[in-house]
């Protein structure tokens, strides 16, 4: 059995060479920016002589960096690349690469752009532009191997909006698309994924008006539709996933003075919208500048957490995460800075470190994909 597995991967890497040298890409290269969605003929096989199951490990194994080019190969190639079974098929091969990236200003902060952290030692491709113009106040959301980036706040030509545009970045085919735009444009939102469903939450519209609306992207219907709102108006906040639930807090309300301590909880199973409180405090002293917050659900208290000053003097920062642990990134770039990489399943007194993970400039978000 083991020497008829090992004669069909050697005959699926001949083949795959093979093909590879008799049908080169002869259109321009998917990763050259906005390419439209297609529907592709899913009669032919993936590797001719190959069970399909086998065919789709061979492809799995490969390489991330090589998947924009074997996209090109057929038809067939480029909808097993671009769906959620190579991800599921990677996973359970233990291919799944981790790759962290980050939106960083432009040389003269005239835009930005999106960049890959070296994680592994080495080099990657930088990313094509992305669509639209240039915003603030956007929301980020990564779902098996795809970064959503949704609405925000663009100024053209001395002309200021609020978008309701979104658009999606394969990590695996290296390519952005344009999604259908939300039934309300918004900015400074908070938006996360709740099982394989997008929310976005409150925010600021197009008037400067505060938001309560809620609404959600379903991936296979390709679709924004509003749900029950917020029970107040809200912007500047956060949202996270936790155990099937939305979570909404931070940020402010019309209807308190300051920084809201409350927390909206949206449960999917009921429809409906719970409320729990955080208290925020702040502290600071020669060694401590800012702190960050976590929540243990067997209590449903919150735990402040100090930031060291190694490497950085910086009070402000945008996370990211690597490899289960938690990434600060300076949002002021300051010479010689280093990331400072928090591990929350260190012994105590050793949770703190700096990372060799570094933008090219100051990260005004990052992201982390598994592909």
């Amino acid at each position: 059995m083991l020497a008829a597995s090992q004669h069909q991967l050697a005959h699926s890497q001949t083949c795959f060479q093979a093909r590879m040298q008799l049908k080169p890409p002869t259109r321009p290269k998917l990763y050259s920016g906005l390419v439209p969605q297609e529907e592709f003929d899913s009669n032919c096989d993936l590797i001719p002589g190959l069970p399909e199951d086998l065919a789709k490990i061979c492809l799995a194994l490969v390489p991330r960096t090589h998947f924009p080019v074997m996209g090109a190969v057929s038809k067939r190639w480029m909808s097993f690349l671009e769906s959620k079974e190579l991800i599921a098929v990677r996973k359970e091969v233990g291919k799944l690469e981790e790759w962290v990236y980050v939106l960083t200003p432009d040389a003269g902060a005239k835009g930005s752009h999106w960049e890959i952290l070296e994680c592994s030692g080495q080099k990657q491709s930088p990313l094509p532009r992305m669509p639209g113009l240039t915003k603030a106040g956007f929301g980020v959301v990564v779902i098996g191997g795809k970064l959503f980036v949704i609405a925000g706040y663009a100024a053209d030509h001395g002309k200021d909006s609020v978008s309701d545009e979104v658009y999606q970045y394969d990590s695996c085919l290296n390519r952005w698309t344009e999604l259908a735009k939300m039934n309300v444009a918004r900015c400074d939102f908070a938006c996360a994924e709740v099982n394989g469903v997008i929310y976005v939450a409150g925010g600021f519209g197009p008037n400067g008006e505060s938001l309560s609306s809620v609404e959600v992207y379903d991936l296979e219907q390709t679709k924004w539709t509003l749900i029950e709102g917020l029970r107040r108006p809200r912007w500047g906040c956060f949202g996270c996933s936790f155990e099937g639930k939305l979570y909404v807090m931070g940020g402010r309300s019309s209807f308190t003075i300051g920084n809201s301590r409350f927390v909206d909880v949206y449960n999917p199973n009921n429809h409906a919208w719970d409320q729990s409180s955080a208290r925020s405090s702040s502290a600071s002293n020669g060694r401590t500048r800012g702190l960050w917050q976590s929540s243990t659900r067997a209590d449903n208290s919150w735990q402040k957490v100090p930031v060291p000053l190694t490497g950085s003097s910086s009070t402000r920062f945008s996370f990211g995460v690597h490899e289960d642990k938690l990434l600060l990134f300076p949002l002021e770039e300051e010479p010689g800075y280093q990331t400072l990489m928090y591990d929350p399943a260190a012994p105590m007194g050793s949770e703190w470190c700096t990372s060799k993970l570094k933008p090219s400039g100051s990260c005004l978000c990052s992201v982390t994909i598994k592909a």
